[in-house]
């Protein structure tokens, strides 16, 4: 929180429990997921929503959480990475990305990770590419990424782009 600014309380429901954060104008979801409620999973790297790390699940919709005023967010439910297992089993798009070893150093992985659910909750298996727009991975996972998306979204796809 930024010192000098205007103080609003956020309501918002994380991964299913409510919270209550005192917020300035120049606070970002992220800053708020990271910072007060302690959700590691959503991670700042560029601070530009061109990266992906930092995506959410915000009301059903994948959101940049660097972008996102926190003041903004009032009444919304979020979901993280952390909020994807409700049980002893792995959420099925983790189960995917597992399977198909989507990842390496797994930075970028929980920001693929809710990007895909968001499109299959939203819309059910869709244009997987469109989905992933705006995601990057620096270790060139993209191969095992797309397979375990499409494994999850049903669509066939082998990795190999067929």
């Amino acid at each position: 929180m930024s010192d000098g600014s205007e103080i609003f309380l956020l309501n918002l429901r994380v991964n299913g429990r409510a919270h209550r954060v005192p917020v300035s104008a120049d606070d970002t979801l992220l800053d708020v997921l990271r910072r007060d409620l302690r959700f590691f999973s959503c991670r700042e790297t560029c601070g530009l929503g061109l990266c992906g790390s930092c995506t959410v699940v915000v009301d059903g919709r994948a959101v940049s959480a660097c972008l996102a005023p926190a003041f903004t967010q009032d009444g919304c439910e979020v979901r993280t990475a952390e909020g994807l297992e409700d049980t002893d089993d792995l959420h099925p798009v983790q189960q995917a990305f597992v399977d198909e070893q989507a990842f390496q150093c797994s930075f970028c992985t929980p920001g693929f990770l809710m990007s895909t659910v968001a499109m299959l909750e939203e819309d059910g298996p869709a244009d997987v590419e469109s989905a992933l727009t705006g995601h990057l991975c620096r270790c060139g996972s993209y191969r095992q990424i797309m397979a375990a998306v499409g494994k999850v979204a049903g669509d066939g796809r082998d990795g190999t782009g067929e």
